[in-house]
């Protein structure tokens, strides 16, 4: 029976060691591809319910149209902003194209809530069920942006986290943009004021 030398060991080592850290570089590799995915569908879910905002807008606009002396301001910004919103280019990994995203996305919801406020002065309008339909559609949309924010912030952190550890961050850094970071939706300057209520 044969031994194995002393080269033989070191040889044995080197590749078992080269085996070890090429299958460590694939797993995590592997993870970041997985946690990057999950960010990414979670940002089609947010630009899917932005996308149903968006849509709900004509039909809002048309059913308040139709009330006589209604405020002509109001309605011409709700389709300002929404024309905005359909030319940012959103990107999770630009951070100055994320925010303009975020920008318009705001501006169409500030001025949607302005709208629906100037309509309940319009008691014809607020008693038709279709301006009801929509009111009612329009938030619940609201509601669904707000949870996709949410979930597609909590999966950018996870991606992010992941991305910023040792050794992960080595693999990541070696793919360069390929695992670029994530950005995150921010609250509204401003928000984390009370509101001022007055009787």
């Amino acid at each position: 029976m044969r031994t194995i030398g002393r080269l033989g060991i070191v040889t044995i080592s080197i590749v078992a060691g080269l085996f070890l850290l090429g299958g460590s570089c694939v797993f995590t590799y592997n993870k970041l591809v997985r946690l990057d995915q999950a960010a990414k569908a979670q940002w089609a879910q947010v630009e899917n319910v932005y996308q149903r905002r968006a849509d709900l807008v004509p039909n809002l606009v048309e059913t308040v149209k139709g009330a006589a002396a209604f405020e002509r301001e109001t309605i011409t910004a709700v389709t300002e902003a929404r024309s905005r919103v359909g030319q940012v280019a959103p990107s999770i990994t630009n951070a100055e194209q994320f925010r303009e995203y975020q920008r318009a996305q705001d501006q169409l919801g500030g001025a949607l809530s302005r709208l629906l406020v100037v309509a309940e002065a319009y008691p014809t309008l607020t008693a038709t069920q279709g301006f009801r339909d929509l009111q009612a559609q329009l938030e619940g949309t609201e509601n669904r942006i707000t949870v996709e924010r949410m979930r597609y912030n909590e999966a950018a952190r996870a991606f992010d986290t992941a991305r910023a550890s040792f050794p992960t961050s080595i693999v990541a850094g070696v793919f360069g943009d390929r695992f670029a970071a994530k950005q995150y939706f921010a609250a509204k300057a401003g928000s984390d004021e009370p509101p001022k209520v007055k009787f």
